[in-house]
């Protein structure tokens, strides 16, 4: 989801940007991006293990009202952050699908598929599916907390949070794919924000302060809803017995 910004051939260039080519990598991602990115992994891991059962329902929803919030958070910084986190670059990989796929026929008949574009077609897919899917899954989820509806409304949550399960496992054999095909490990930004090879940065700014902001409102988050919770949102004996199946539903 980055775009690399031009240069020209004469243009000085600063040291700064001498030194990080020196490294052998560039910065492709930035903090923010990357804190959003396991938050979100891990608050919707928690929300998914601990979806039955009552003993563990604050947490559940807990994790599902942060999933929401990263989901907002995401979309803010994707309409007015910095240009490589823009979601218009992901709806300009998803506009080249059309193109691709008109030219696929004719690149197999001569054997000459570039399947590059494909691949990035597919991930840009995936990842907007699990941008787009959050909202179904946390809406039934906050109608079914409220008892809006039956048990018709349990089995839609329930419904959406497996489809979420199936499209985040889509995501890692993508990236484990991918990562094989071309022979570079294609989740690296998301650990380091960084990828080997030379060149300029992508990305100038790391934002370091705005991730620090992000993970502080979530933990601040976290901790006010401990303290609403009569019993807390967790607790060791409750734990043990939701993993050892010794559950009420």
């Amino acid at each position: 989801m980055n775009t690399t910004l031009p240069t020209t051939a004469n243009s000085p260039r600063p040291a700064s940007r001498a030194a990080q080519s020196s490294t052998g990598s560039r910065r492709v991602t930035d903090a923010p991006t990357r804190v959003y990115h396991w938050l979100l992994a891990l608050s919707f891991l928690g929300a998914y293990l601990t979806g039955d059962g009552e003993r563990l329902r604050a947490l559940h929803v807990t994790l599902g009202y942060t999933m929401a919030g990263l989901i907002v958070f995401r979309l803010l910084y994707g309409l007015f952050g910095p240009r490589q986190a823009r979601l218009s670059v992901l709806r300009n990989k998803l506009a080249l699908a059309p193109v691709w796929l008109r030219g696929l026929p004719a690149s197999l008949a001569k054997g000459q598929v570039n399947w590059q574009p494909g691949q990035n077609l597919l991930m840009a897919l995936v990842i907007a599916l699990l941008l787009l899917s959050v909202l179904p899954l946390t809406l039934s989820g906050y109608a079914t907390y409220h008892e809006w509806g039956g048990e018709w409304l349990a089995e839609v949550h329930e419904f959406f949070g497996n489809g979420y399960l199936m499209l985040v496992l889509a995501h890692l054999g993508l990236l484990l794919g991918i990562s094989l095909w071309r022979r570079k490990n294609q989740a690296l930004p998301m650990l380091t924000g960084r990828m080997p090879g030379k060149g300029a940065d992508l990305v100038r700014n790391n934002q370091g302060w705005l991730a620090i902001l992000l993970l502080l409102a979530v933990l601040g988050y976290w901790r006010w809803e401990w303290q609403q919770a009569p019993e807390g949102l967790l607790s060791v004996q409750s734990l043990q017995q939701v993993l050892a199946g010794d559950d009420d539903d």
